[in-house]
């Protein structure tokens, strides 16, 4: 036990892989045992995740189950993995959706024992990423992350998988490319890829030097590292206009695929702004944090009208993501605006910045960044596990087929209707919290982008409504009178996420309390 305790982060992190070998392992012609030990195996490592939680000491909101060892000495590269509180709830949301992403891949009949594998593999990149403290680890797990989500829409996807999988797979490397390069400059440079160090070591380094590594000034190389990080971020989350990738590979995925790379994948992204572009580049991301609110309130507004404009429901839920993730990155805009006035070259102090309310306002707005992200990968698995649902029975997702489901499946209506507020943002749901915080926060510094924004949340409503009346109400069609009913399977994955989401809806403090400490540390409260 004590063994456990002293390593729990690495075996939280490592503990899916050797599950993954091990439904490896198993005959590939008992499908039953595969599913059924992979959910265990998920429902294991969700207990992990709960350790970590229950353990986390707000009192030292700081990096907590750090784990450091010797790995590759001679560029300064090492295994440095913690937690704090902006990375621990996006541990438990992956800790979380897993086993019930794996319990939605019941149906699947292809190659069961390849999906469970990879399932369980995406769930050690994940995690893997969000703890690590080395750049060079994180930008691994970075990497080893792309490969199951691609292979899950290849192999696993509707009519257009091999397009939607390469065009994804090309998206997510191109940026790779530059963050790489990068990553190597930065290690390189400073001789060490440790990313708390590095919040000196790189940050400190006079912009006017010449780095020989390159022989170019340290300002020009940290602006062109910074652009490449910026880039290959903002594809991930997606920000307008890197955004095109997603809705082909949501469309095109299987239904639990879909959920992972909405809840899962795309946090990915808004993470790395978070813990690696704003705190290396603190000059860089105050001067741009303009562009990037601008950015954020083109993804809420155009997001809202191309979900809109969507016949596929399918299609529909994968645009609302740009939309919802468009809040989050108006909360690192403001974050990373105040974060330069704090940490870089201006060199204003918190008290000082206070005189204003801009550190409560970074401070309001880092926590609903991350209560967002939280938030938004349970509503948007919950949507897209819904769509699903209705899927599976008709063999289509146009809206313009459905109509009258609610006379039919009374218990699907219910709950896809309650689904769909909680992503709408209906106050008393998962949804309110974090989008509140947000605007309310960018209100002082990004005036008349959360004002232009407010026209996305308008069109929220609209095409969270037009998903509902299009599907639910009208006259029942003849082909849907014999629809069946919901298996206990398939409650057995929604439930939960609806408890999450009126439990955060009430009482988002459970969750938020050990955001806002670790956020109030960083911004010097």
């Amino acid at each position: 036990m004590q063994f456990i305790a002293d390593n729990l982060l690495s075996i939280t992190i490592f503990a899916p892989l050797v599950f993954a070998l091990i439904v490896f392992l198993l005959p590939g012609d008992d499908k039953w045992l595969i599913r059924r030990a992979a959910a265990i195996f998920a429902v294991i490592e969700l207990g992990f995740t709960l350790a970590l939680w229950l353990s986390f000491d707000r009192a030292a909101p700081g990096l907590q189950f750090t784990q450091f060892s010797e790995w590759f000495p001679i560029i300064g590269a090492n295994y440095h993995v913690a937690l704090d509180g902006i990375s621990l709830p996006m541990v438990l949301l992956a800790g979380i959706l897993t086993p019930l992403g794996i319990i939605a891949s019941y149906g699947i009949e292809d190659n069961v024992k390849m999906y469970m594998t990879l399932f369980l593999i995406m769930e050690t990149a994940s995690i893997g990423l969000f703890a690590a403290q080395d750049l060079l680890i994180f930008f691994i797990f970075w990497e080893f992350g792309l490969v199951p989500m691609y292979f899950l829409i290849r192999m696993w996807g509707g009519k257009d998988r091999v397009y939607a999988s390469f065009k994804f797979f090309i998206y997510t490397m191109a940026g790779s490319l530059g963050l790489l390069l990068s990553t190597q400059i930065i290690g390189l440079s400073t001789g060490t890829f440790d990313m708390p160090t590095l919040m000196e070591a790189w940050v400190g380094l006079d912009p006017s030097a010449t780095l020989p590594l390159v022989n170019l000034s340290v300002g020009a190389v940290k602006g062109i590292a910074y652009w490449a990080f910026f880039i290959a971020f903002a594809i991930k989350v997606p920000i307008w206009p890197f955004h095109t990738w997603l809705p082909d590979a949501h469309t095109q995925a299987p239904t639990a695929g879909s959920m992972m790379l909405a809840g899962i994948l795309l946090k990915l992204g808004a993470y790395g702004f978070l813990r690696l572009v704003i705190p290396l580049f603190p000059d860089q991301a105050q001067q741009t944090a303009g562009l990037l609110a601008v950015l954020g309130m083109i993804s809420i507004v155009m997001g809202g009208f191309a979900a809109y404009g969507q016949w596929d429901f399918k299609r529909l839920v994968a645009y609302s993501s740009i939309n919802h993730m468009g809040f989050v990155v108006m909360g690192i805009a403001v974050f990373a605006w105040v974060y330069g006035q704090l940490y870089g070259s201006a060199g204003f102090t918190s008290a000082e910045l206070e005189q204003f309310g801009y550190v409560s306002d970074a401070t309001m707005a880092l926590n609903g960044a991350v209560l967002q992200m939280f938030n938004h990968g349970l509503s948007a698995a919950g949507m897209f596990f819904m769509v699903g649902v209705i899927y599976e029975r008709a063999h289509t997702r146009d809206l313009k087929r459905f109509g009258g489901i609610w006379t039919v499946l009374p218990v699907f209506g219910g709950i896809l209707i309650f689904v769909s507020m909680a992503s709408l943002g209906l106050p008393g749901l998962n949804g309110f919290p974090g989008e509140f915080a947000i605007t309310r926060s960018a209100w002082r510094i990004f005036t008349w982008q959360i004002v232009i924004s407010m026209v996305g949340l308008l069109m929220t409503g609209a095409y969270v409504l037009k998903g509902i009346g299009e599907t639910l109400h009208g006259p029942v069609k003849p082909e849907w009178r014999n629809l069946p009913k919901m298996t206990l399977t398939e409650h057995a994955v929604i439930w939960p996420l609806m408890l999450l989401m009126l439990s955060l809806g009430i009482w988002p403090q459970w969750l938020q309390a050990v955001i806002n400490d670790t956020a109030t540390l960083i911004l010097g409260g």
